[in-house]
C-alpha cells in the first residue's frame, strides 16, 4: 500500500470538484483529486453537455424536415434527411471525449494529481482509494473537499433495466424508440422528451402533479405547453406510474389516471425522469462525523461542514442542483482554504430549461416577490417585436422577456424569459441581479442591434411605462 499526503484532497471530478482542484493548484496548494466515473462528472459525461448535443442534433433534424417538399425560407430538400441514432450517439461521445481530455490537461497544468479510483473514508481526513489499475492508496489530507455529486432517482416499482431507462440510458440509445413514455415532466424529462419528439418518436408524459415544469410560473411555461400540443405530445397530468408489465408480447406502463383508474400505455422505452438525489452512500460519509440537513450535507456560506477542514460543494450540499453553482462553490472553497477572505454568497442563481422554447429565470417572479412583502412593478416585452428574433424564425411561439422590480426604488428583483435561444441571455440577467441593477441601469445601457438583448432593455422600459417598440 502506498501512502500519500496533501494539503487538499478533492473527491469527485464533476463541475464542482475539478474547478476546486484547478483553483487550489493555481494557488500553490498541493492537491489531489480522486474520481472514478470520468473527469467532468455527470454534467460533462452523462448530463448537461451530452443532452445539449442531443437536443441540438434533434432540432437540426426537425428543421431540415421543414424544408422537405415546398420548403421554407427559399430552401427546399427533394427528399427527407436520413437519421441514424447510433451516429448521433457517436457524435455526442466525441464531444464528451474532447472535453474530458481538456479537463485532464487543465488539472495537469495546475499541477494537480488526478487519480482514477473510488475513495472510501476511514475518518474525516483519511481515505483508502482502489485505483483503476488495482493499486491501493491511503491518502491523508489537511483539507477535504467533498464533491461526489448526485445520481438519478430510481423508482422502486420502475427499476432501471431492459426498457426502463434513466436520462443516462436515454443518451446511450443506438435505436430510436417509436413509442417513448416519460415518467416525470420536470426539466430533465421535458428536455429529452421534446428532443425525441423532434426526431420522430411518439412521446407521452406521465406526471403526478397537475402541471408541467413546476419550478417555473404558469405564464412562463405556457409557450412550452403550446409547443407540446402543436406537436401532438400527449401529456397526462395528475397521473401516477405504478409499474411495467408485458402484455401480448408488448411492454406497457401501468399508471393511475386522475380519477384513480388504472390505465396502460405501450412503450418501446420508458424514461424515468423524476429528479436526482445526492450521492451520499458508498464512500464512507458515516465515518466522517459530518452532520446532515435532510438528505444533504449541512454547510455554511463558506461551504464548511461541521468538521473542521472538510467542505462540501455542489449537489451534495443542497439545492439548487446546478453545475454552475457547483463550479462557483468549488472556486470559492479553494480560495478559502488558501486563506482568502471570501464566501459563496450569490444574490441569486440563474436556471435554464432547454425545452422548446427555452426557459430562463433568475431571482423572484412577481408572485414570489409579493409573497415576500414586496410591492412590485413588472415589464414584459414580447419577442415577436424583436427584429433579431423574427429573423431567426421566432415570433409565433409566444416568447417574451419579463422583468420584476421593486416599485419604490426600481431595483430589479427577478428576470424571466421564454423563447428561442434565450438561454444565452442568462448571463446578462444574472449580472443585473448580482450587481443590484435598477430598471434605469438596464434601460440606459445601449444594447446592440439587432440582438435579443434589446428585448431586456425594452422590458425594463415597459416597467418604467415608456417602451419604444411596443405600445405602453
Amino acid at each position: 500500500m502506498k501512502e500519500l499526503t496533501c494539503q487538499v484532497l478533492v473527491v469527485g471530478g464533476g463541475p464542482g470538484g475539478y474547478p476546486a482542484a484547478i483553483r487550489a493548484g493555481q494557488l500553490g496548494l498541493d492537491t489531489i483529486i480522486v474520481d472514478r466515473d470520468g473527469l467532468g462528472g455527470t454534467c460533462l459525461n452523462r448530463g448537461c453537455i451530452p443532452s445539449k448535443a442531443f437536443i441540438h442534433a434533434a432540432t437540426k433534424y426537425a428543421e431540415m424536415m421543414e424544408h422537405v417538399g415546398d420548403g421554407a425560407l427559399g430552401i427546399s430538400l427533394s427528399e427527407a434527411p436520413k437519421f441514424d441514432m447510433a451516429g448521433l450517439t457517436g457524435w455526442k461521445d466525441t464531444i464528451v471525449k474532447k472535453l474530458t481530455g481538456g479537463v485532464a490537461q487543465l488539472l495537469k497544468a495546475a499541477k494537480v494529481r488526478a487519480i482514477d479510483g473510488w475513495a472510501k473514508f476511514e475518518d474525516a481526513k483519511t481515505c483508502m482509494v482502489e485505483t483503476s489499475d488495482g493499486e491501493t492508496l491511503k491518502i491523508t489530507a489537511q483539507n477535504v473537499v467533498l464533491a461526489t455529486g448526485s445520481v438519478e432517482v430510481e423508482l422502486p416499482f420502475l427499476p432501471f433495466g431492459k426498457k426502463v431507462i434513466g436520462s443516462t440510458g436515454a443518451l446511450e440509445l443506438t435505436e430510436l424508440p417509436k413509442k417513448l413514455v416519460v415518467v416525470g415532466a420536470g426539466y430533465i424529462g421535458l428536455e429529452l422528451g421534446i428532443a425525441f419528439r423532434k426526431l420522430g418518436s411518439e412521446v407521452t408524459f406521465i406526471e403526478a402533479l397537475d402541471r408541467i415544469l413546476p419550478l417555473y410560473d404558469k405564464e412562463l411555461v405556457r409557450p412550452v405547453t403550446r409547443w407540446l400540443k402543436e406537436h401532438k405530445v400527449d401529456v397526462q397530468l395528475s397521473c401516477k406510474a405504478r409499474g411495467v408489465a408485458e402484455k401480448g408480447g408488448k411492454t406497457v406502463l401501468e399508471y393511475d389516471n386522475e380519477k384513480g383508474e388504472t390505465q396502460t400505455i405501450e412503450a418501446d422505452a420508458i424514461l424515468v425522469a423524476v429528479g436526482r438525489k445526492p450521492l451520499t452512500a458508498g464512500w464512507g460519509l458515516e465515518k466522517m462525523g459530518i452532520p446532515l440537513s435532510g438528505k444533504y450535507i449541512k454547510v455554511n456560506e463558506r461551504c464548511e461542514t461541521g468538521m473542521r477542514g472538510v467542505y462540501a460543494i455542489g449537489d451534495l450540499a443542497g439545492e439548487p442542483l446546478l453545475a454552475h453553482r457547483a463550479t462557483a462553490q468549488g472556486e470559492r472553497v479553494a480560495e478559502i482554504i488558501a486563506g482568502h477572505k471570501t464566501a459563496f454568497d450569490p444574490v441569486s442563481i440563474a436556471a435554464v430549461c432547454f425545452t422548446e422554447p427555452e426557459l430562463v429565470g433568475v431571482g423572484l417572479s412577481p408572485d414570489e416577490a409579493k409573497e415576500k412583502g414586496e410591492t412590485v412593478i413588472t415589464g414584459k416585452f414580447p419577442l415577436a417585436a424583436n427584429g433579431r428574433y423574427l429573423s431567426m424564425e421566432g415570433g409565433s411561439d409566444g416568447g417574451f422577456i419579463r422583468v420584476t422590480a421593486r416599485e419604490s426604488d426600481h431595483v430589479i428583483l427577478g428576470i424571466h424569459a421564454v423563447g428561442k435561444h434565450v438561454s444565452e441571455l442568462s448571463g446578462e440577467f444574472a449580472l443585473a441581479i448580482e450587481m443590484g441593477a435598477r430598471l434605469e441601469d438596464v434601460a440606459g445601457t445601449v444594447h446592440v442591434h439587432p440582438t435579443l438583448t434589446e428585448g431586456f432593455a425594452e422590458a425594463c422600459l415597459a416597467a418604467l411605462g415608456h417602451p419604444i417598440h411596443i405600445s405602453a
